[in-house]
């Protein structure tokens, strides 16, 4: 990923939280340093925010609020916006999460099938319908394929899918309150709570919100990547580059281009035991750029300190990173 779109991603992540529900004023004074780092940080927010604000004028949708919860009415704050050629919103409403007890499932989805990994475990699971999943690290997964269904329910974590075609039969993954489509293609779905990204690298895919006849869906191909919110979904310009990035787990490595050490820590400690701790915000600002191994902490804490005279301490449970 180039150093401009790792830039444009943290604009529309900044963008959909301070949107969302709960922003609070740590938040917003996280943004403000962001915003003040360097002045192509402010080009990206303000273009995105600007065309995002000219979403005011598809109110004319028209939302089915009778079909609509209480507690969403409360948390919808603004309408969708369709951000240019490289950005596009789509919102919908409606619908639910299922929960991974079999006993909240209809009677048909009873017959689950659950897979999972431990953290920095990986596995491949093959389905009766020729195709494949390959789970990532802390994955919890459902599914029910059968001659006349094919059905998976991201509970947690991030999988890539590899999906054999079948005349007329989609197959279809539920992640929280979004449900992705797809007849045949190869494409990873990710879920850090309420937060969707789903990255393509071949063919088409169906991005969804909710279950209703109001719901919105968004169209997405090969080297496209959307980010779900909420209701709300972002997709980014065509990149087989970010996606590429985005897949290294596949191969035991993280790919990052000058994100920031706090981005990079987060997924450090999705891999392993030994957590990793950034004590101060302006050790956490520095760009981190290159490929490191998932499982590699010492080696990578080694560079930092050899790189940037970063001060590294030691227990039994966790690296803290600090200034010397």
């Amino acid at each position: 990923m180039k150093r401009q779109e790792a830039i444009e991603d943290q604009a529309l992540d900044w963008l959909i939280r301070r949107n969302g529900e709960g922003w609070t004023e740590d938040e917003q004074a996280e943004l403000d340093l962001w915003l003040e780092e360097s002045m192509a940080h402010k080009a990206a927010f303000w273009r995105a925010d600007h065309l995002w604000q000219q979403a005011d004028r598809i109110g004319s949708l028209g939302i089915d609020t009778h079909a609509e919860p209480e507690e969403a009415k409360s948390q919808r704050k603004w309408w969708p916006a369709a951000i240019a050629a490289s950005i596009v919103a789509a919102v919908g409403i409606g619908g639910m999460s299922l929960g991974p007890r079999f006993f909240e499932q209809p009677a048909i989805e009873r017959q689950q099938a659950r897979f999972d990994t431990p953290v920095g475990g990986r596995r491949i699971v093959p389905l009766t319908d020729g195709s494949k999943v390959e789970l990532n690290t802390q994955t919890v997964m459902r599914a029910v394929v059968n001659e006349t269904k094919r059905e998976v329910w991201l509970d947690s974590g991030e999988a890539f899918f590899e999906v054999a075609h079948r005349e007329g039969e989609p197959f279809v993954v539920h992640a929280g309150r979004q449900t992705i489509t797809v007849l045949g293609t190869k494409f990873s779905v990710r879920r850090d709570k309420d937060r969707v990204t789903v990255n393509v690298l071949e063919g088409r895919v169906r991005v969804e919100d909710g279950a209703g006849t109001m719901a919105h869906a968004a169209l997405i191909t090969a080297g496209d990547t959307a980010i779900s919110r909420g209701a709300s979904t972002l997709i980014a310009a065509k990149s087989e580059e970010r996606v590429e990035s985005a897949l290294a787990w596949r191969d035991g490595m993280l790919s990052f281009d000058q994100a920031p050490l706090t981005e990079v820590v987060a997924e450090f400690n999705r891999y392993n035991r030994m957590q990793l701790v950034v004590t101060d915000p302006a050790t956490g600002r520095i760009p981190i750029g290159g490929s490191f191994q998932a499982s590699g902490v010492e080696s990578f804490t080694r560079l930092l300190r050899d790189a940037y005279g970063l001060k590294i301490e030691r227990d039994d449970t966790s690296v803290k990173i600090s200034s010397q």
